[in-house]
């Protein structure tokens, strides 16, 4: 049988990786981050949070760059309760997925219980269509939907949601979860190789040296790692109690010690349009529950 590397065109032994930058419109310090990471760095996709106060402006600087890969970052929670997001659909269309104050839950133990527990999986449906739309009414063209915070969903009918909606619009989804990537083989769906990375779970001092030594163990197949670039700036620093690790993230991925270890590697660093058209091949088998 062939390996993933192979069904998508390279040799079994190549070291596939898939650098995306997460949470691109959260806020206009993180969308320049962002494109400098992919025009710029070893960055090659990202993932647009259509709920957030600088989607529009994300959208636009999408808009001028047909070429750059993004996905939609399917978003249920909001990150803080600073924060103001609210569901692009109708609130009284999606009243299992807001708190007390009529907002997206927040993303704490509590708030991801909560929302968990209550969501109704049409109303879910609504919410995702709704944030894929607003790309897609946009001019907008993404290969992939991956989810904020919520690991596969956080519910196996939340991912098979997910994939469901993949197959309608033609795109590939993020699964990292053991359990999930062995659904979506199942079905003939290519998923990542080996465990994923989220850069929140790095350490912020000697991030650079991480990161060098995990380009170096990369193995063989395909791997995800999902980075959050900030520019960490004013904005940042107001706003953002993670912006440490998002400054870091960004200096390292445009950084040339990344670049060379990626030549010195032999890593290949692909985008999700490589995935997607492999979803797409692989048909109506994506939406058998």
């Amino acid at each position: 049988m062939a390996t993933l590397a192979e069904r998508l065109g390279y040799a079994a032994e190549t070291p596939l990786l898939i650098v995306n930058c997460d949470d691109l419109g959260m806020y206009e310090d993180i969308n320049a981050a962002v494109i400098d990471s992919i025009e710029e760095g070893i960055a090659s996709s990202c993932s647009l949070m259509p709920v957030c106060p600088a989607a529009p402006q994300a959208m636009r600087l999408l808009q001028d760059r047909p070429e750059v890969p993004f996905g939609i970052h399917l978003t249920l929670v909001r990150d803080s309760p600073q924060d103001r997001w609210e569901p692009l659909s109708p609130k009284t269309a999606v009243t299992s997925l807001l708190d007390d104050t009529g907002l997206l839950h927040t993303f704490t133990p509590a708030g991801r219980a909560e929302l968990l527990a209550r969501a109704r999986l049409p109303e879910v449906e609504v919410e995702f269509r709704a944030q894929i739309n607003a790309a897609v009414d946009a001019g907008l063209a993404p290969p992939h939907l991956d989810l904020h915070c919520l690991a596969d969903g956080g519910r196996a009918d939340i991912l098979d949601l997910t994939l469901t909606l993949a197959a309608e619009y033609g795109v590939a989804t993020r699964v990292w979860l053991e359990l999930g990537r062995q659904k979506a083989r199942q079905r003939g769906l290519p998923v990542v190789d080996h465990n994923f990375l989220d850069s929140f779970a790095l350490d912020v001092g000697g991030k650079a040296a991480r990161y060098a030594q995990l380009l170096h163990d990369l193995p063989a197949g395909l791997t995800e790692w999902a980075v959050h670039p900030g520019m960490g700036g004013e904005q940042s620093r107001t706003i953002d109690s993670g912006w440490r690790v998002r400054r870091t993230d960004y200096e390292f991925l445009i950084s040339r010690q990344a670049r060379e270890l990626l030549d010195q590697e032999g890593i290949v660093v692909i985008d999700y349009t490589t995935l997607r058209d492999a979803w797409v091949q692989a048909g109506p088998t994506s939406t058998e529950q």
